[in-house]
């Protein structure tokens, strides 16, 4: 029976899912990813140690498949977008890969933004450089490690990484390509742009582009005894995980914005032409003459998670076990937070903000009166709030009247409807577990021949979908707190930096 393998490598996890084509999901293996964080504002990862991972990952989902690996017709990646991993020229790691979480180009960005390099980056490639962008980390690597800088060989994403590892073919696709250093409007990489952030040296390093469900290689005979798979199967490009997972979610089109709460608020909406504004990135689409609009920040689910293991530690271990989930375990203090007026809010800046690199996370409005439950609901209300931020960002420049949502936090019915209040229009969520790897298997099936193209979901949508409606009343009231949020970190904007200025090392006597 033929099936599809999708690999989603995200932040904290990296997954092997097996896909039947008709979009049952066969079987899912996991692996935790070290994150190293060596000094303030860095985050990184061994690139072998994930290689290694995800390797045996995709064994594990073969065997719990019940499949031979020979039914599994073609496979592509996913992952994280923006960081760098870094390669030398015969193809071996260059040091730590550098994670989307990193935010050590701070100053860069900071000196782009006041001599102009900035606005005429967002004019040439329709978006402005942040601290994870690879033109960021590139400047950052060419000034402060320059011998480190002058052996790059391949500069790749997290998933061109692991697609070189199954195939020993080095490339891209067109929606990683349009990260940093492609035309806005050849939607090709340009050699200006690599000039204005001084990187020309790196041209030679840039990986060849191709569409996101093209094949572009076959497992290696190293990689097959590595991983289960069978050699000479077909490796497709793949495509940024902000693209699978709408993908995978189902019906992403123009006139929708896809939301996904992951470890990025991630907000994206299609166009048929480029349209920029210094709020949101314009990307290439899967096809040539689409463009992915996005306006994120790292300020999503990772928040809630932090929370969890840091002060539900008990809980975590009672549902690990007695197998029972711990967002079911806490579900009752949320919904009893819900049906209360709280002045609690959050801001779910721990890893990065809309608001710069120097904003952090911060309650207000607590008292010795809330409790747990109530800090709950302020973390996922304040996770709907970032995102609002970024809907609100992509309604400047672009039309839709319904939103859908993806990501862990989705699974909780109380929260899409919070979602729905907040964002005051319908939210659809679909009954799709993995939906970055299905989107990532989307694009393997339409290369293998199996789908006309990517946007050729097999699944009954209408079926395994739900959507929920905004309520007036809770609508108005959550726009309320929406825009006190709003105030509060408007008003912390200045004093942000002189907190972070706390924990700087004091002068040496």
């Amino acid at each position: 029976m033929p099936s599809l393998l999708g690999i989603d490598s995200g932040l904290t996890v990296t997954k092997a899912v097996i896909f039947d084509i008709d979009g049952t999901q066969l079987a899912v293996a996991r692996r935790r990813i070290t994150q190293f964080m060596p000094k303030a504002h860095r985050v990184e990862r061994d690139m072998d140690e994930l290689w290694n991972a995800t390797a045996d990952a995709i064994r594990e989902a073969i065997d719990l498949s019940g499949r031979p690996a020979r039914d599994i017709q073609a496979i592509a990646a996913t992952a994280h977008g923006d960081g760098i991993y870094l390669a030398d020229k015969e193809q071996k790691p260059l040091g730590r890969a550098i994670l989307s979480l990193d935010s050590r180009a701070g100053p860069i960005v900071e000196r782009w933004e006041s001599d102009g390099v900035s606005e005429r980056s967002l004019a040439m490639t329709g978006q402005v450089p942040h601290v994870s962008a690879p033109s960021a980390l590139l400047a950052f690597l060419r000034e402060e490690e320059p011998e480190r800088f002058r052996r790059i060989g391949h500069a790749m994403s997290c998933k061109d990484w692991l697609t070189y590892c199954l195939s020993g073919i080095i490339g891209t696709d067109r929606t990683e390509a349009s990260t940093s250093f492609t035309d806005l409007r050849t939607q090709d990489y340009s050699d200006e742009a690599l000039r204005l952030f001084g990187l020309q040296d790196i041209a030679h390093a840039l990986p060849p582009i191709s569409r996101s469900d093209r094949i572009v290689g076959y497992v290696t005979q190293d990689a097959a005894e590595k991983t289960g798979l069978a050699a000479g199967t077909a490796v497709v490009a793949g495509l940024h995980d902000v693209m699978a997972s709408a993908l995978g979610a189902g019906r992403y089109v123009e006139g929708t914005v896809a939301l996904i709460a992951g470890t990025y608020s991630i907000n994206e909406t299609l166009s048929s032409e480029p349209h920029v504004g210094r709020r949101w990135f314009c990307r290439n689409g899967i096809a040539p003459g689409t463009w992915n609009n996005m306006s994120i920040s790292p300020a999503s689910s990772a928040n809630y998670e932090w929370f969890l293991d840091t002060l539900c530690g008990a809980e975590q271990a009672v549902g690990e076990a007695s197998g029972r989930s711990i967002h079911a375990l806490l579900a009752p203090e949320i919904d009893a937070a819900m049906e209360r007026r709280s002045t609690v809010l959050f801001h779910p800046f721990l890893f990065g903000s809309p608001y710069g690199a120097a904003a952090s996370a911060s309650f207000f409005g607590l008292g010795g009166w809330h409790d747990r439950g109530d800090m709950l609901r302020a973390v996922l209300e304040g996770i709907a709030f970032n995102h609002r931020v970024h809907v609100d960002a992509l309604r400047d420049g672009f039309s839709f009247d319904k939103a859908s949502l993806t990501g862990g936090v989705s699974r909780n019915p109380a929260v899409a409807q919070m979602f729905a209040d907040v964002l005051g229009m319908p939210v659809t969520v679909t009954e799709t577990d993995e939906a970055a790897a299905w989107g990532a298997a989307l694009c393997a099936g339409s290369g293998a021949g199996i789908y006309a193209d990517p946007q050729s979901d097999p699944r009954d949508i209408d079926r395994i979908a739900k959507t929920y409606q905004p309520d007036p009343s809770r609508s108005a009231d959550m726009d309320k707190r929406y825009r006190v949020f709003c105030e509060i970190a408007e008003t912390m904007a200045p004093l942000w930096p002189k907190i972070g200025a706390l924990a700087q090392e004091p002068p040496a006597n």
